[in-house]
């Protein structure tokens, strides 16, 4: 009897003990699950479902879910059909991604979408944790499907545990558009009744493109039967339109309408009733890019000749179509985003530089911004040799050295004086010559050579040399040495000498020509002297025979007032005629003959 209680006691023992163990497997089993289902976080699409018209865009943003544990990490892939689908941009504003591993990129060709960032201290804790934006031009109709082909979320706990429980999915269908001709009809259940009107809009002709205008214009035929028509714009694809015009018109214009893509409806009535209705779909995008940012993207080196720039730009309704940028005072060029999101330039020489862009989205609009940005020199070489005078028809070498070996050099020379004796020679008027480039290389050691390919001319020339590598990094060029070109010894002779003539004749040409006029002038003279002589000889003569005439003449006078005094007297009147006649005669001849005397004295 004692020995039946004893195994009762023990019996209602061990049932005890297996029970407790069994509540505490059952505790510690629903904490576990608990724990772990409170600690669940989750990658998904927003939105996950849509239906759009082919050629158009719409964006899906993935978001993370972690309502009860910091998260600090996230990554996925996300799969797409590419015949369905072209991403055309990522967009990462308003991400809770403070540092990006690998920067979000797309591929359009295998139809994938990658992104793997992290959230610093504290992570983030919540159900609406955007990561980013993908922006989607539909290409064909048919439905699509968006996936995770892998995905992993990790807990803020300085282990990196992988919290993700779930992976979301999204599905949209897409149908064709017309390029030109309404969107959709709804047939009318009456019979008789009008066809659905053909709508033509000369502010927004392609149901496919978006445009800037926001005062849209359509218009139609209308047949003959119709007497009513009803109209209706609205964001539904499918409305049935419900305000009448009666009599009907053929053109409509909507002014100031939002943003968006919309739909114009139309119905025709007669008198069997309204009939179909016609559905066309057009697309407004009046405002520029919501954003633009440029980044440049640091270079480890400084001197590297091509420079990176993260453009960040989103249009949240028509999306970025394409970029136009300008570097300093280039051309500007058209750019396409591959999804890296990353511009680079071409090869730039060293200096200060300019990057002007504008994102421009698919109705035209466009946000400029600029970014300045600086290219470093390689350092310049050394010129080591050179002659600093040169006679014509010797070889110009000059040596130097820089501190890149096998490196290309860029050698200048410039021609920038003649000697006048070279003109002298030439008789060519002097033509200045443009500088003129030639490359060589340096050697192992950064030693270089250059040798000039024609022998230089007469003349001062300047020289400059400039390092470039195979990046296409170049130096600033050295500081110009001038060389001295001259004439060779002999040329140097003849130019002295004709240096020499070119005074000397004319001095003794000029001294010709005065001994020449002298030697004139006293022959002339001669002549004239000669002239004078015989002709006052021819004077004197003709004068002492007129003079001799005149004599006689005043001789008979007197001798017959003589004769008249030996006959009967002269009266005092004729005697003082006689005397008087006497004394002029003397005087006359004595006068005369001083003349002729001093007249032979001047002319011998």
């Amino acid at each position: 009897m004692i020995k039946h209680e004893k195994t009762q006691i023990l019996t209602r023992n061990y049932t005890k003990i297996i029970l407790c163990l069994c509540l505490f497997v059952f505790l510690f089993v629903l904490f576990s699950v608990l724990g772990k289902a409170a600690n669940a976080a989750s990658l998904y699409f927003s939105p996950s479902s849509g239906s759009y018209g082919v050629g158009g865009a719409f964006s899906v943003s993935i978001y993370t879910s972690s309502p009860d544990q910091a998260m600090n990490a996230a990554s996925g892939i996300i799969s797409y059909p590419p015949d369905k689908l072209e991403v055309t941009g990522i967009s990462k504003a308003g991400s809770i991604i403070t540092l990006w591993v690998q920067e979000p990129s797309f591929s359009n060709s295998v139809g994938t979408v990658n992104f793997e960032g992290i959230i610093l201290n504290p992570g983030f804790i919540g159900s609406l944790g955007k990561i980013i934006t993908v922006n989607f031009k539909i290409k064909a109709a048919g439905s699509a499907a968006l996936t995770f082909s892998s995905g992993s979320v990790l807990a803020n706990d300085g282990k990196g545990t992988n919290i993700l429980a779930s992976l979301g999915g999204a599905g949209f269908s897409f149908g064709a558009a017309g390029p030109s001709a309404p969107e959709a009809t709804t047939p009318s259940e009456a019979a008789g009744v009008p066809l659905a009107p053909r709508i033509s809009s000369s502010t927004h002709p392609d149901p496919n493109k978006w445009y800037r205008e926001n005062n849209p214009k359509f218009t139609w035929d209308l047949p003959e039967n119709v007497t009513g028509v009803r109209l209706l714009v609205g964001e539904l694809p499918s409305a049935v339109p419900i305000t009448s015009y009666i009599p009907p018109v053929s053109s409509k214009e909507i002014s100031g309408l939002n943003d968006g893509v919309w739909y114009f409806h139309a119905r025709f009535k007669n008198q069997a009733g309204w009939g179909e209705v016609s559905h066309f779909r057009f697309q407004i995008d009046s405002q520029k890019p919501d954003y633009f940012e440029i980044k440049e993207i640091i270079r480890e080196d400084l001197t590297e000749p091509k420079a990176k720039f993260v453009f960040n730009a989103e249009d949240k309704t028509s999306g970025i179509d394409f970029y136009e940028i300008q570097i300093d005072a280039k051309s500007p060029e058209i750019w396409q985003d591959d999804g890296r999101h990353i511009y680079e330039t071409a090869v730039l020489w060293p200096g200060k530089h300019i990057l002007i862009a504008k994102a421009t989205d698919r109705a035209g609009n466009s946000l400029a911004n600029s970014v300045e940005f600086i290219i470093e020199p390689l350092e310049s070489p050394f010129i080591t040799e050179w002659p600093k005078e040169l006679e014509s028809g010797e070889q110009l070498i000059i040596k130097g050295t820089t501190k890149y070996p096998n490196a290309q050099i860029i050698a200048w020379l410039e021609r920038q004086d003649e000697y006048p004796s070279a003109q002298i020679i030439t008789g060519l008027e002097r033509q200045d010559e443009a500088a003129k480039s030639r490359t060589t290389r340096s050697d192992k050691d950064g030693n270089f050579i250059f040798a000039a390919d024609e022998k230089p001319k007469d003349g001062v020339y300047g020289f400059w040399a400039e390092v470039m590598d195979e990046r296409g990094a170049k130096s600033l060029p050295t500081e110009k040495i001038t060389i001295a070109v001259k004439p060779s010894a002999f040329l140097r002779i003849g130019s002295k000498t004709i240096n020499l003539l070119s005074v000397a004749v004319p001095i003794i040409a000029l001294i010709v020509l005065m001994l020449f006029v002298v030697w004139y002038g006293w022959h002339k003279f001669n002549l004239f002297k000669k002239r004078l002589r015989k002709e006052v000889g021819e004077a004197e003569q003709a004068l002492h025979k007129a003079f001799n005439l005149l004599r006689e003449e005043i001789q008979e006078q007197i001798k017959l007032l003589e004769k008249t005094r030996n006959k009967r007297g002269l009266t005092k009147e004729e005697q003082k005629i006689l005397k008087q006649l006497k004394k002029d005669l003397d005087d006359a001849e004595r006068f005369v003959g001083k003349e002729l005397k001093d007249i032979e004295k001047e002319v011998k």
